[in-house]
């Protein structure tokens, strides 16, 4: 199956009309997450910023946070999609949907998924804070920082306001 990310204004459309095993919400706190009937559960909301270093007045993402992160997404049996959002589907999402692929894949090469990225969002720009905390909890030695280091950002987000949806594989590798 596959991992699709959006931006916040397509999720309840996405999860709909796709109808997502589980859904991972990443918003700036304060923000109202989407209301997806029969998600509950299977809906994790993580009131996050989207930075990279921390900023007084800022919730930067921690260890702790990644974790929920890691432990919700190692729930997910990959028979159906899961639905990543984040405000604009550019930077906090495409972290965790690459997270979410690399973590589904232990034995896969973090490069061969970052590609899989890149080819699949031209506006992707994975949150390296997010990349280099899930590298440390899963690790992978500094070889997904690495990956998404060699794919390069996308855009900035002023000059592309939100992403298209789209999606990647669940499973990569052998």
């Amino acid at each position: 199956m596959s991992i699709i990310v959006c931006p916040l204004s397509r999720a309840p459309e996405i999860a709909r009309e796709q109808k997502p095993s589980h859904v991972v919400s990443l918003l700036d706190p304060g923000t109202n997450f989407p209301v997806l009937p029969g998600y509950d559960e299977r809906h994790l909301r993580m009131p996050i910023h989207d930075i990279e270093a921390e900023a007084d007045g800022m919730d930067a993402l921690c260890d702790r946070r990644m974790r929920d992160i890691l432990d919700f997404v190692g729930l997910w049996g990959r028979d159906v999609p899961i639905l990543i959002h984040c405000y604009a589907g550019i930077s906090r999402s495409t972290a965790t949907a690459f997270i979410t692929a690399c973590a589904h894949n232990p034995n896969a090469d973090e490069e061969e998924i970052a590609l899989a990225l890149r080819a699949a969002s031209s506006t992707a720009s994975p949150n390296r804070r997010f990349i280099a905390l899930a590298d440390a909890e899963l690790g992978r030695s500094g070889r997904m920082s690495r990956a998404i280091d060699k794919i390069e950002r996308g855009p900035h987000w002023s000059e592309v306001g939100e992403a298209k949806p789209f999606l990647i594989a669940a499973r990569f590798g052998a």
